[in-house]
């Protein structure tokens, strides 16, 4: 099982290419879960954050949701990581 934080996505979601764009320039390794027609993946989603906006972001058990790159970026800078 992976460590990695979780990062909820539907394909066509420009804030989801932005934000996956983003980490993979700055090389922050997430697992990528599509929410789109996966309902078990959905209601993880929706449990985890209780609204059902992509990108949503389970860092080790703090939830950023429905965000894009600006709102990840005081996030992940207040974490150290980048």
């Amino acid at each position: 099982m992976s460590n990695l934080p979780i990062l909820y996505i539907k394909p066509g979601c420009p804030w989801c290419d932005d934000v996956v764009d983003f980490l993979k320039k700055k090389k922050v390794s997430v697992k990528h879960v599509v929410v789109s027609g996966n309902p078990a993946a959905m209601k993880e989603m929706v449990d985890l954050s209780g609204q059902t906006k992509a990108p949503t972001m389970d860092w080790h058990g703090e939830v950023l949701a429905d965000f894009g790159v600006e709102e990840l970026v005081p996030f992940l800078e207040e974490r150290n990581v980048i």
